[in-house]
């Protein structure tokens, strides 16, 4: 297991798509990232990261408000000692949930067709999926979100 040279400290950092965690030898990251990672992620990491920089274009108005709200206003939260801190959600947990709203909001995705696109190596067929109904399952990690559907 790897992570990037280039990985940052700091687990409120916002990564760039390429630099993550890789479940192989680092040696591996040039010729065999994408095949080991689950199908929709290195595609989505790179529209997210797009999204998120053109200030979440096409999301609608009460989940712009509410990403404004999670990830640029300042929190207090309350230790068990009763003393304030400042509460920051990690970068993990900040691209959990704008992939989802992405999904929704900005790609219009409405069903497991929808999805098949941001699968880069072509290796999800609507065949595998037995229900009808969306599911979007997400698992963060400190190097970022994972997509299952």
């Amino acid at each position: 297991m790897a992570l990037h040279k280039d990985f940052p400290k700091d687990k409120f950092a916002i990564l760039e798509p390429e630099i993550r965690w890789f479940p192989a030898d680092e040696a591996l990251r040039e010729q065999g990232y994408e095949k080991l990672l689950p199908p929709f992620v290195p595609e989505l990491r790179k529209r997210v990261k797009e999204w998120r920089n053109k200030g979440y274009e096409g999301a609608s108005a009460v989940s712009k408000a509410l990403l404004s709200w999670w990830f640029k206003e300042e929190h207090l939260g309350f230790g068990a000692d009763g003393k304030a801190f400042s509460f920051r959600y990690y970068f993990a947990q900040r691209e959990a949930v704008e992939t989802i709203i992405w999904l929704y909001d900005a790609a219009g995705v409405r069903n497991k067709y929808d999805l098949l696109p941001f699968d880069s190596l072509g290796r999800v067929s609507p065949n595998r999926f037995d229900e009808d109904w969306l599911r979007l399952v997400i698992k963060e990690f400190a190097s970022g979100v994972v997509l299952f559907s």
